[in-house]
């Protein structure tokens, strides 16, 4: 009797050695952050999707990490947007700042949705979630450069860029334009916004700079081998 009692709360019980890369032993399930997933009825689910949905119902199931969230607003590049604003540990203004960007850039579009003819509406984006994302799209360069020593001399390679690469050069453009070429009467989030909606369209400065650097990894194409040496 007692050893089938302590059969089953074996998998309940902690380990009694200790494991560096989980507090949690396999008996535990992974955690499902998507509402939707909740919302789904039997019908449209798998055998094996309502076999887990009924394990989860008798099993532990591991506590999500930070950085996930099931909130609907929630978007990891405006996160690590914010993080990049972030100065001094103040992560609730950089927050503030990020929010109040949000809104001046929705309260802009929907003014020019209401001044536009009709026929020109469609073409007007008011989502502010949307107009980031394409406006970080836009400024990520393709290309960068790099400085390789060769023979005594340092040149300037040009070199293929990441995927984490790209948006990071474009995230500290648009930050560092928007603090060190702003009005000191103009407020952060205002020149944020312009500078979204500028990059969105594909216009501003941060462009221009995304150009240059094409311009200058083109100059230098003919030191591109050297980024195999």
């Amino acid at each position: 009797m007692a050893a089938s009692i302590s059969g089953l709360l074996k998998p309940w019980t902690p380990r009694v050695f200790l494991v560096r890369w989980s507090r949690y032993n396999p008996y535990y399930l992974e955690p499902e952050v998507r509402k939707e997933e909740y919302n789904r009825p039997e019908t449209d689910l798998s055998p094996e999707e309502i076999e887990e949905r009924e394990l989860k119902i008798h099993r532990p199931i591991k506590a999500a990490v930070n950085s996930v969230s099931s909130s609907g607003y929630n978007d990891p590049v405006i996160s690590k947007f914010i993080n990049m604003m972030m100065k001094h540990g103040n992560k609730v203004l950089a927050r503030e700042i990020m929010t109040d960007t949000l809104e001046s850039i929705k309260r802009k579009q929907v003014e020019k949705y209401h001044k536009a003819p009709e026929g020109k509406r469609e073409e007007i984006e008011c989502n502010p979630y949307a107009i980031f994302h394409q406006a970080m799209d836009n400024c990520k360069p393709i290309v960068g450069m790099a400085s390789i020593q060769k023979g005594g001399k340092y040149y300037q390679v040009p070199i293929p860029l990441s995927e984490n690469r790209r948006r990071f050069l474009a995230m500290k453009w648009m930050i560092t334009e928007c603090r060190e070429n702003r009005h000191r009467r103009t407020h952060m989030y205002e020149k944020l916004s312009q500078e979204l909606l500028a990059a969105s369209a594909k216009e501003g400065n941060v462009i221009k700079k995304k150009y240059e650097l094409h311009k200058m990894a083109e100059a230098n194409r003919a030191y591109a081998h050297f980024r195999w040496w």
